[in-house]
């Protein structure tokens, strides 16, 4: 009660308040000390009452716990269905993709489904003879009498056959017969796919922890034909179930105590809880013993009753106590009554539902349901009533009939608990739109204050949310960011279950052509196509996610040999043979896929990704097309790339590139006509490296780019400090790659560099290889049209070893032409090397090109390719690339030959 401070007028209030609450409450407390008495008399009867109830309450969550042990032993029989429907479907389909020539044996070995001791699956023909089967005796067999092959053969529709449990010759034991029918491809009956699968298939799930060592599970037909049963540890055979007679049930699910001498083999009474399965005819059965179960009740007893004699005798002693608390309650009650009518005024305009519900019991003092005290004017609306007429009504009869079962089963829990908060889905009828309900339940005495929101809007927008970020958006395939969840629990199932699991990361071969030259709005049609195709590939329970671009993963589970990743990784190459009909007309792509296998590739979801990478990349480099294991020499390898490329990309960034000389000579003249600038990576601990041992490396990672603009800013500023020394400047060319052509930027660098070094464009020459002239590429010939009226002339190197043709040449007006050091070294030494080099000749001066030949080694070629009027020659016999001089003119040039 409040303390008796503040202004006098309020203290006298509230002692007039008290007062008159002790005034009116006055017989109340007169009759509680005459029930005391009357306790202390009647207390033992009252107690035994008590024992009664507590064991019927017991009775009552054996008889929830069955009911809820049946509906979760349903569900995983409707797996189970699912199961072996799905292996009947995905063998039907595959025996239809083999044309009939299906052999079970083989497809068995790669353990595509999972045939064992329990679970075999057979083919038969249209005349009933077994043609493939997991069990090799029964081939050849003539079961065209039995009623699976029978229905199957006559049925009008294609369905799910459910046989009852019979002896089988073959595995010498009970089993069940699921089939399907096979069709021709003119829909004739073909035959009969068949699954036999051991009744004991279906009660794996018994676990002695929830159902005891009497428990029962049990799987009943719509026909009144026992399949399964068992017992503890005891599994029913045909004849000798645990039930001594059918039960038959009038309603889809209950729950009910079977008495053992009537209903049982054992004679052991048990709670029976039942459940009909969605989709499939069957009743799940689930029951515990009835000693069992209320073992903890007669515990309790026996602990009870002794503990009553000592409460009798100080029942007395706390009467006047228990009178002081019955005020003090009544006098909270009061408080509590006023508190509620202020709450229900202060959330009249509130968007929450309030209520005050009061329990109705039975005469086994149990509660059947809840009246209306009170609400607020929204929980009314949420009932789509007034509030006038909420008030005094029965909960059930106020509720949406398919939520009233769960709405009073919640505040059950919270009467048992003193407080419940939780959300419910809702699919009753409440008012417009409520599908998700957040519900707070607290028992004040014997009543409930319950408050009620919608929470709809809220619990949609999570559930998108969660959606969307699971899911990829263009394939609808799970996502990376599913994947970070999924993938560690399955690794942590693998290592529970002693399985192996593997990840294919799957790479797709040119699509990035085709998304280039096509547009993204056919990749993403390619990408959606091929999301399918891989789906179909891999097993019924493998998952494949889209990581982004055009990279896949398949994560499989379950298994026994590393080589069963093959298997699957096979069907992924196989998928992808086939075309693609796309809307702008049919293409192939590849797939490159590497593979990384729990535990012996990684023991975590980082490492298998990343070595599963590694091993992906390998194939890629290898030829693509086909799928490779990790391997440890992979990584190695990678990582020494990686080191690499970093050197190299250090070398870029700290000026390490040199670049050097080698003169071009005029075979009529002997003077020097032009320089090639040749790059070389002067390496801080390994001295000189060639250009053959990074440029290739530079041209993979895009690092060319980079030496490219390095090479030709040094060359300019070269000229530049030429012509500071001297008026006669001869040319120098660049060697350029296909990669820098394509290059948005490479007109822009190029003019960039002369205009920083002030030289004119005639001063630079640019080379490409025959190879990258060839390249059909419109952007390329734009590049080399634009910077050819600026003045640069442009030179093919390595002719001949490219695929060129005349009217190319014709079309891009080169002005040299540099032929091959093999063509060269050929000249002096058959006839064939003289014409060809002839021919090659010709063609050039008819076209308006000079020739340079390539790799010059010894004089006598040189005599040669004179009288073949050769326009100039290079090589090392002429000389070797040289660094810088002063001056052009003072260039070192003493060793060169008297050759004009």
């Amino acid at each position: 009660m409040r303390n008796l401070t503040g202004p006098l007028p309020t203290r006298f209030s509230d002692l007039l308040h008290k007062a008159r609450f002790l005034k009116g409450h006055l017989l109340w407390l007169s009759l509680w000390l005459g029930i005391t008495l009357f306790i202390a008399v009647l207390g033992w009867a009252f107690l035994l009452s008590e024992l009664r109830h507590a064991r019927e309450h017991a009775e009552t969550n054996a008889l929830r716990e069955t009911l809820n042990l049946a509906r979760n032993y349903a569900g995983h029989l409707t797996r189970n269905f699912d199961t072996v429907d799905q292996t009947l479907l995905h063998v039907r389909y595959e025996w239809e993709l083999t044309d009939g020539a299906l052999s079970l044996e083989s497809i068995n070995k790669k353990k595509l489904f999972h045939a064992g001791s329990i679970f075999q699956v057979g083919i038969l023909d249209r005349n009933g003879v077994v043609t493939t089967s997991t069990l090799p005796e029964s081939i050849h067999s003539n079961l065209g009498d039995r009623k699976f092959f029978l229905a199957q053969k006559f049925g009008i529709i294609d369905f799910l056959y459910l046989g009852t449990p019979i002896y089988n010759t073959y595995l010498k034991r009970e089993s069940m017969h699921f089939s399907r029918s096979l069709s021709q491809p003119d829909g004739s009956f073909a035959g009969v796919i068949v699954v036999y699968v051991a009744p004991e298939y279906f009660t794996t799930t018994y676990s002695e922890s929830s159902l005891g060592k009497n428990g029962l599970l049990a799987l009943l037909g719509d026909d009144d034909i026992m399949r399964a049963s068992r017992i503890g540890d005891s599994i029913g055979q045909i004849g000798s179930h645990a039930f001594t007679q059918t039960p038959k049930f009038s309603m889809l699910w209950g729950s009910e105590l079977m008495d053992g001498k009537a209903w049982f083999a054992d004679g052991r009474s048990r709670y029976i809880g039942w459940q009909q399965l969605e989709g499939y005819p069957m009743v799940a059965l689930a029951g515990l013993d009835q000693q069992e179960a209320l073992a903890g009740y007669y515990a309790n007893r026996e602990t009870t009753l002794r503990n009553a004699a000592l409460a009798t005798l100080a029942l007395l002693a706390f009467a006047v106590v228990a009178s002081l608390l019955s005020i003090r309650l009544a006098w909270r009650k009061h408080q509590l009554e006023q508190t509620q009518a202020t709450y229900r005024m202060a959330t009249e305009e509130g968007q929450e539902g309030f209520y005050i519900a009061r329990p109705v019991y039975n005469k086994e003092h149990r509660i059947v349901d809840f009246i209306a005290l009170d609400c607020n004017s929204y929980g009314a609306r949420l009932l789509q009533l007034r509030r006038e007429t909420v008030l005094g009504k029965h909960f059930s009869a106020l509720l949406p009939e398919h939520d009233r079962e769960e709405f009073m089963s919640r505040m059950l829990q919270a009467m048992d608990a003193n407080y419940y908060e939780g959300e419910m889905e809702s699919v009753g009828e409440w008012s417009a739109g409520v599908q998700w309900l957040h519900l707070k339940m607290v028992r004040s005495n014997d009543e409930l204050a319950i408050t009620m929101r919608d929470i709809s809007d809220t619990k949609a927008h999570v559930n998108e949310l969660e959606r969307r970020g699971n899911e990829d958006a263009l394939t609808g395939l799970p996502n990376r960011h599913w994947m970070q969840n999924f993938l560690p629990q399955a690794i942590v199932r693998a290592q529970t279950e002693r399985m192996k699991l593997a990840l294919l990361f799957i790479d797709l071969d040119g699509f990035k052509a085709i998304n280039d030259t096509l547009g993204h709005p056919i990749g993403d049609e390619l990408l959606r196509y091929a999301a399918e195709r891989l789906k179909v590939a891999v097993r019924p329970h493998d998952y494949v996610v889209r990581l982004g671009g055009d990279e896949f993963v398949v994560i499989v589970e379950q298994l026994a040999e590393k080589s069963d990743a093959a298997h699957v990784a096979d069907r992924v190459v196989m998928a992808f043979k086939e075309k693609f009909r796309l809307s702008e007309g049919t293409h192939s792509i590849g797939t490159s896929i590497g593979i990384s296998v729990y535990p012996d590739d990684g023991t975590d979801a980082h490492s298998l990704l990343q070595n599963a990478d590694i091993a992906m990349y390998a194939v890629k480099a290898a030829g693509k097309g086909h799928y490779r294991f990790y391997e440890t020499k992979l990584y190695e390898a990678l990582r020494s790339r990686v080191d690499r490329e970093h050197e190299l990309r250090h070398a870029i960034e700290h000026d390490e590139l040199v670049v050097h000389y080698q003169p071009r000579i005029d075979i009529s003249t002997g003077l020097v006509s032009s320089m090639e600038a040749l790059v070389r990576w002067q390496h801080p601990e390994r001295g000189r490296i060639e250009p053959h041992d990074f440029i290739s490396l530079a041209e993979e990672t895009g690092l060319i780019l980079g030496i490219g603009e390095l090479v030709m800013d040094k060359v300019c500023a070269q000229l530049a400090d030429w012509a500071r020394q001297e008026h006669k400047i001869i040319p120098v060319s660049v060697n350029v790659s296909l990669r820098q052509l394509s290059h948005g930027n490479f007109i822009k660098m190029v003019t960039t560099c002369l205009k920083r070094h002030r030289i004119p464009a005639q001063w630079l020459e640019i080379e490409i290889t025959e190879s990258t002239m060839m390249g059909d590429s419109q952007d390329v010939s734009e590049v080399l049209s634009v910077l050819q009226k600026m003045g640069i002339k442009f030179l093919i190197d390595d002719f001949g070893t490219g695929y060129s043709s005349l009217s190319q040449l014709q079309k891009l007006d080169f002005d040299v032409l540099k032929v091959d050091r093999a063509f060269t070294s050929e000249v002096d030494k058959t006839e064939e090397g003289r014409v060809f080099f002839t021919a090659i000749i010709t063609m050039a001066h008819a076209l308006g090109m000079r020739v340079v030949a390539e790799g010059v080694e010894n004089e006598r070629q040189i005599s040669i390719l004179k009288r073949l009027h050769c326009d100039e020659v290079q090589g090392y016999y002429v000389a070797k690339p040289l660094p810088p001089a002063l001056k052009q003119s003072e260039f070192p040039l003493e060793s060169i030959p008297e050759i004009a």
